[in-house]
């Protein structure tokens, strides 16, 4: 903090018609760069990323409401199955007293099936539901990469032109000062 302090008030030192020269202490320097390209990615990405995230939870929620509405379909199916498995049942057990087995295999492979379509609707759900929030992640993440390598090149890009600037205004300031002992 000393050197950030000592640099300021090494400006107020320096001659009007003196050099003009860099600060070439990269602990007072960096920091302060530091702190306003972070500012500047806060102040103008906090809004962008509110506004993808909002858009994704949306997107997840009715993807989520459309699971849940299938998994409802299954239940559906499933109390359907489960009315048909007590008429089998019944008629199971009339056969029973006949003499048939067919039907008890029957009414397995029926509970079966019907287990299975659930457990893959389930499945399905979670993975639905798994595959959009990895998708939602990694376009955020891929976003915020974007804006922070353009804002970076933005700001190397203004650096490298206010050098080149400076440079300049060096040079002739050098030839102007030559100019004027010659002529004394």
């Amino acid at each position: 903090m000393k050197n950030l302090t000592d640099s300021f008030l090494s400006l107020g030192q320096w001659p009007l018609g003196g050099s003009f020269g860099f600060n070439t202490d990269i602990l007072a320097t960096n920091p302060i760069n530091l702190s306003v390209v972070f500012g500047v990615l806060i102040f103008f990405g906090k809004g962008v990323l509110s506004d993808l995230l909002d858009n994704r939870k949306q997107k997840i929620l009715s993807t989520i409401r459309n699971s849940e509405e299938l998994r409802g379909g299954a239940i559906e199916q499933l109390e359907k199955a489960q009315a048909r498995l007590q008429k089998v049942e019944m008629e199971a057990e009339q056969f029973r007293v006949n003499g048939y087995s067919g039907i008890e295999q029957e009414r397995l492979n029926l509970i079966n099936s019907t287990s299975k379509t659930l457990e893959q609707l389930e499945n399905y759900k979670n993975e639905t539901v798994l595959f959009e929030q990895q998708r939602a992640i990694n376009e955020v993440r891929q976003r915020v990469f974007q804006q922070a390598l353009q804002g970076a090149l933005g700001a190397l890009n203004s650096c490298l032109n206010n050098e080149l600037h400076l440079r300049t205004i060096s040079t002739n300031i050098g030839m102007f000062g030559a100019m004027k002992e010659i002529t004394d």
